[in-house]
């Protein structure tokens, strides 16, 4: 019913930005969140940032708080997220996910992305 489907990743020095994307497409749940999980390797996948469809809830997690920026294009069904001082540390997979209530749970979404590629050089 939904697909999400990243872009924007890439190679990029440290100290650097990205910006990726996420196009959702087919019947979008309302209420819903949309969110950026990461996944290094070898490390589980972890919350990096999600919010709300109104904006009332957004939250980031501690390591990139400051440095990645979430918004949406609702009428669009896009979700960005913006990443500045990018570090090696942020290397990873980074993926879309979509769910009807608000969470931060990888666990409770519903809806996933393939993934793109985040590298960044030291």
């Amino acid at each position: 019913q939904v697909r999400l489907a990243e872009s924007g990743g890439g190679l990029v020095q440290a100290g650097g930005s990205l910006r990726l994307s996420c196009a959702a497409s087919g019947r979008i749940l309302s209420p819903f969140t949309m969110g950026w999980f990461r996944q290094a390797p070898g490390k589980e996948r972890v919350f990096v940032a999600s919010r709300t469809r109104g904006g009332t809830k957004t939250q980031y997690a501690d390591s990139v708080r400051g440095r990645f920026t979430i918004s949406r294009d609702n009428d669009k069904n896009t979700v960005f997220l913006q990443m500045n001082s990018l570090k090696p540390e942020d290397t990873a997979v980074y993926y879309c996910a979509a769910v009807e209530v608000f969470s931060t749970e990888a666990e409770r979404y519903e809806h996933w992305g393939q993934g793109t590629q985040v590298t960044v050089s030291a």
